[in-house]
């Protein structure tokens, strides 16, 4: 079986560290491309880096990567080499945007709406744990949808229904 490639976003949250967890048990199916986090987690975020060696950490602001970097230092942690840090206010979307086979987006709020847009156009499966995107972009989102499998509900907030997940009305796993 073909490793599944997945970006996670909001990775240092409580579904980003589940979603790491998950994938740090089943290496033969899933490998890290691309990290987003808001930076008040810097010691998660590195932990997480360092565990997970994906190729983009995505960071919101100029602040947010020094203070990763910072704890990166007092943990020891060497920064990896080749790994590529996006900074700025569409960081997020721009991993989002990276083509990986799923994004699991748990940004939360308004913030999520570009990377869940960036993922839905790049063609990746959206595992959508972030039911702000739906609310205020719904047919923004749904029209965005290219295939019936692209949008999977991941949280017991988002109900699979037919304007939730896409063509077809069907929810599909992301496994």
């Amino acid at each position: 079986m073909q490793k599944r490639s997945v970006t996670i976003l909001g990775a240092t949250g409580s579904i980003g560290r589940q979603a790491a967890e998950v994938i740090e048990r089943r290496p033969d199916r899933f490998r890290v491309e691309a990290l987003a986090a808001a930076g008040s987690r810097p010691a998660e975020l590195v932990s997480q880096i360092a565990r997970l060696r994906p190729a983009v950490v995505a960071l919101p602001n100029d602040d947010a990567a020094a203070a990763v970097r910072q704890a990166a230092a007092a943990a020891g942690v060497a920064w990896p080499g080749g790994l590529k840090t996006v900074v700025g206010p569409s960081a997020a979307a721009q991993a989002a945007a990276i083509g990986s086979d799923v994004v699991l987006n748990g940004i939360t709020g308004a913030a999520g709406l570009a990377p869940t847009l960036a993922a839905l156009a790049a063609g990746s499966t959206l595992a959508l744990a972030n039911k702000e995107s739906l609310v205020i972009g719904g047919a923004l989102v749904t029209g965005a949808v290219r295939r019936e499998d692209q949008l999977v509900p991941v949280d017991s907030d988002i109900r699979p229904s037919p304007n939730a997940c896409g063509p077809g009305g069907r929810a599909r796993s992301t496994a």
